[in-house]
């Protein structure tokens, strides 16, 4: 674990706060910074315009409205498939469009369209040694519409590999290996699993997305799960089928295009799908608040990405090319971030800054934020080389046997060798908000989500003028997805 340090440069200050000290707050830290304040201005056709600064380019104003409508009831809680994510979409590319940047080529009007396949499990039936197992003791995960496995006529069984998993054998590594590996796996459980298999068994039955993409990794196979005490497979037979539905999703995309290195990227992105509402009981929906409205996650990512892209528009100083990505599926598989990877040529991403729930002091204090995978890259020494005259600092992931690297669209990216990290100031050990119906606006200090919004600014500002360039990630030091599920 990362030693918790006390940041005296950034100590709490409480929602109840006035705006007039958040103002003196990010004054603070702006003047620490040694950038324009924005007291002195141009003449623009005779009239005086302020000059460009952190501070009237990122506003507690602007921010709070960004994020407060990103969060509203009136999205439903962005769920994907939905009629909330797709207004959603709409209000992040007018925003796109409102600071200046320009549709990428993948991104017509901003938005990157893409396909994916719902492939939700319908009938399964399964008989071992002559036995039929009850469908309270089935389970399966399927990329395919229909199968059919007879042992003994050998129909379809030659590439079917039967497993076996004990008492005492680890039933989350054991599936974790089949995943990666693909394929068709009839498993056997023992009962002592029941607990776990309960829970495999309810999120298989919500079914799999799965990309449609001609540039995405194959993927598919077939994971048939059976709670039983028989501990030898002699004859099976299984067959199964499920439906499949297409639907389309989109990304949102923008660039700032570059000045002396225009063919180097610096992507800026966050997620913009959350879980929408609250699933009716038996057929009842539920009563009181029933809209995950995802402010911290990732409504407040979203935000940070709009108004650091209306930053360096306004700023103009980007020798890079800046992209900014607002991506929907993270929450059901990170198929957005996936698709986009495939219309970008990764070698020319000089950096990713994936902002991940930021809407909440971090345990390192208000105002402070932390980055996934720091080992992986000197992307996080080059930030805090940039911070050092200010005394802040971009801390390790507090959290490390988490696994946070892994659990957001960063590690698409990472996979394919980009210096790609996720930024956040959450306190996942501790925030009772996180994927409840309470995780809405009134759970956030947007004093303090402004300050790290400033705070990376300035620590990228080197990235963005180009003159600091992170290590590589070693792709062959990042996990693969899993095949089938």
């Amino acid at each position: 674990m990362t030693k918790k340090i006390k940041n005296n440069a950034l100590k709490p200050v409480s929602l109840a706060k006035s705006i007039s000290l958040a103002v003196l707050a990010s004054l603070s830290l702006t003047s620490c910074s040694n950038m324009d304040l924005g007291l002195s201005s141009e003449t623009t056709e005779g009239k005086k315009v302020p000059v460009a600064s952190i501070d009237n380019t990122i506003t507690l104003e602007q921010v709070t409205k960004d994020v407060t409508y990103l969060a509203s009831d009136e999205l439903k809680g962005r769920d994907n498939f939905t009629l909330g994510i797709r207004q959603a979409s709409d209000f992040i590319a007018k925003r796109f469009n409102e600071v200046g940047l320009t549709p990428a080529k993948s991104a017509p009007n901003f938005k990157q369209y893409y396909s994916v396949q719902r492939i939700k499990p319908d009938t399964l039936t399964v008989e071992i040694n002559g036995q039929v197992i009850s469908q309270e003791s089935l389970s399966m995960a399927t990329t395919k519409t229909d199968f059919s496995w007879n042992s003994k006529t050998q129909q379809s069984t030659q590439d079917v590999n039967t497993v076996l998993i004990g008492e005492d054998d680890n039933l989350r590594k054991s599936l974790r290996a089949l995943n990666k590996q693909g394929g068709q796996h009839l498993v056997l459980l023992h009962p002592k699993h029941e607990e776990s298999f309960k829970r495999y068994q309810s999120y298989f039955a919500r079914g799999l997305t799965k990309l449609v993409d001609k540039y995405a990794t194959a993927q598919g196979g077939v994971i048939v799960m059976a709670l039983t005490d028989i501990s030898e497979v002699k004859t099976f037979k299984v067959k199964g089928n499920a439906t499949v539905s297409d639907t389309t999703l989109n990304n949102v995309v923008g660039i700032l295009p570059g000045k002396s290195k225009a063919n180097e990227i610096v992507l800026y992105s966050a997620h913009y799908d959350h879980l929408g509402i609250k699933p009716s009981i038996d057929g009842k929906p539920q009563q009181g608040n029933q809209i995950f409205n995802g402010a911290d996650d990732d409504a407040s990512g979203v935000s940070a990405i709009i108004n650091l892209a209306n930053h360096f528009a306004k700023m103009d100083n980007n020798e890079r090319t800046l992209m900014f990505a607002a991506f929907s599926a993270e929450e059901i598989g990170g198929f957005g971030s996936r698709h986009f990877s495939t219309h970008v040529e990764p070698s020319k991403i000089t950096a990713m800054i994936n902002i991940e729930m930021i809407g909440k002091p971090a345990v390192f204090g208000e105002g402070s934020v932390w980055m996934t995978g720091m080992e992986r890259s000197n992307l996080g020494e080059q930030l805090n080389q940039t911070l050092a005259p200010q005394n802040l600092t971009v801390y390790a992931d507090p959290y490390p046997k988490q696994n946070l690297f892994y659990r957001s669209d960063n590690a698409t990216l990472a996979r394919l060798g980009v210096p790609a990290h996720s930024f956040s100031s959450t306190q996942l050990d501790k925030d009772q908000h996180y994927h409840q119906v309470s995780d809405d606006i009134n759970s956030l200090n947007l004093p303090s989500m402004l300050k790290v919004i400033k705070m990376l600014a300035i620590a990228t500002t080197p990235l963005v003028d180009g003159s600091i360039t992170p290590s590589r990630i070693d792709p062959n030091k990042v996990k693969r997805n899993g095949l089938i599920y």
